[in-house]
């Protein structure tokens, strides 16, 4: 049987990534090289950020064509988050808003890659 418990993102400076991811996520990598850096996050995710330029085979696409989904316990913790990252300077793709599975907001990594921080049902 299958498990998904790993995604690795593709970025340009992993040790650059790993500040970023560190800072965020309050976690400091559980391994870290010029061109790899790894996460173990809360959920049991392991998160990998491989330098582009050494990915065998080679990856054609890069940053913004998915989404790591942040969860938190409620829309009170997801407004909170929004001010946040706000005040951290991150960029804004989508404000805080209320869809059909809970109040969420868009914001991306140096990358480019896709970060949804939401409360299912909030």
């Amino acid at each position: 049987m299958l498990n998904a418990n790993f995604i690795i993102l593709y970025v340009a400076d992993p040790t650059a990534s790993a500040r970023f991811y560190a800072d965020l996520t309050g976690r400091e990598p559980v391994e870290a090289s010029p061109t790899f850096a790894m996460f173990a996050l809360a959920s049991g995710l392991m998160l990998g950020l491989w330098k582009a330029d050494t990915v065998e085979p080679k990856a054609t696409l890069r940053g913004g064509g998915g989404e790591l989904g942040l969860t938190v316990a409620d829309a009170d913790a997801v407004a909170a988050t929004f001010a946040d990252f706000s005040a951290r300077g991150l960029p804004i793709l989508q404000p805080l808003t209320r869809m059909d599975f809970g109040p969420t907001f868009v914001t991306h990594d140096p990358d480019g890659h896709r970060l949804r921080v939401f409360a299912a049902g909030g």
